[in-house]
């Protein structure tokens, strides 16, 4: 079973969009691309971000 992390190896921030384009099998920059239009559109990108950063485990952390 697939788990989510946040990757060790993909990361700019914090590893939540590499974590989750290597969880859905698609490109992180896309990933990323959807944070930054959720913050601009909806106001709440970045406070989703925050939060994932803190709920999301580190990659290679049980």
């Amino acid at each position: 079973m697939k788990k989510l992390y946040r990757s060790s190896t993909n990361k700019m921030a914090a590893g939540v969009c590499g974590g989750i384009g290597e969880y859905f099998d698609i490109d992180p920059t896309l990933v990323r691309l959807g944070f930054v239009a959720l913050s601009f559109l909806a106001g709440g990108g970045l406070l989703v971000y925050i939060l994932a950063a803190i709920i999301i485990p580190k990659e290679g952390m049980n």
